[in-house]
């Protein structure tokens, strides 16, 4: 959990930001079970807002809202985590991606 906030933090994203703990948490269950990745708006996003107590289309419009300011701000800083060239912002499932990857590469 400690390397989650770590990277996350690393990222520029600060915990102001609602998204902040829709990305940990997301994080967390995607280390349970890689294959959340695959259906992030059918599994994913719904334990999130059921966690939180919000709904699926506040998690996703909340992590974009991170992604957003983060390419703006630190685009470098993702581009660092990132394995491959990013021409554009990424998706809230490929930022996701990119941040699992980057969490199972610094463990193995």
């Amino acid at each position: 959990m400690k390397e989650i906030h770590e990277l996350v933090r690393s990222m520029g994203i600060h915990a102001t930001y609602k998204g902040y703990n829709y990305i940990v948490h997301a994080l967390c269950l995607t280390q349970e079970d890689e294959r959340r990745l695959l259906y992030i708006t059918k599994q994913l996003y719904p334990l999130i807002a059921a966690e939180f107590n919000t709904n699926v289309q506040c998690v996703e419009r909340n992590i974009r809202t991170v992604i957003n300011s983060c390419w703006k701000e630190q685009r470098e800083l993702i581009q660092e985590v990132c394995p491959y060239t990013l021409k554009l912002r990424p998706s809230t499932s490929e930022f996701l991606d990119i941040l699992y990857w980057n969490l199972t590469s610094k463990q193995a």
